[in-house]
């Protein structure tokens, strides 16, 4: 039988989770803030283990996440914010950046630091809209932490 990571709904219990939401598009951001607020609480992290930091955009989610990991005193980060694109190209620009700096918030710190930045066209559709419960990027934090992918090969808090 091969081993098996990742399935299942791992245990929270007892970490810290910080969330950081970007207050530009907050018609957007506010949900996605309480998916993942609600998230967490469904894997069993106490309300007084979540914090919640908002910063002006999308584009300065990254230099948060990346000071809150390196501060130590999180098992893992949410990222949520929304892109909305206009007439120029400074869309691109805010979202790949967004992008890049979470992604290395996590790899050089060693805290999952899980991405929720949606980008949106005008007069498209709802598609992102309908995820934003953090179904998805929210649950995948837990599992990423040393002690959720422990619990979720079997091995509790190794």
């Amino acid at each position: 039988m091969p081993n098996i990571y990742g399935e299942g709904a791992p245990s929270a219990s007892g970490m810290r989770v910080a969330i950081v939401a970007a207050l530009f598009n907050d018609q957007f951001t506010k949900r996605l803030c309480n998916g993942a607020v609600t998230t967490a609480r469904e894997h069993g992290v106490a309300d007084e283990a979540i914090d919640v930091y908002w910063v002006p955009g999308a584009f300065e989610i990254p230099l948060m996440a990346g000071e809150l990991a390196a501060s130590g005193a999180y098992d893992a980060i949410a990222c949520v914010g929304a892109v909305v694109r206009g007439e120029t190209p400074h869309f691109d620009f805010v979202a790949g950046e967004a992008a890049r700096g979470i992604m290395e918030a996590g790899r050089d710190s060693g805290v999952p630091v899980g991405f929720g930045v949606i980008t949106r066209h005008p007069g498209a559709g709802g598609g992102a809209l309908r995820r934003q419960r953090g179904q998805q990027g929210e649950r995948g934090d837990v599992r990423c932490s040393p002690r959720g992918r422990a619990a979720a090969r079997g091995h509790g808090d190794r």
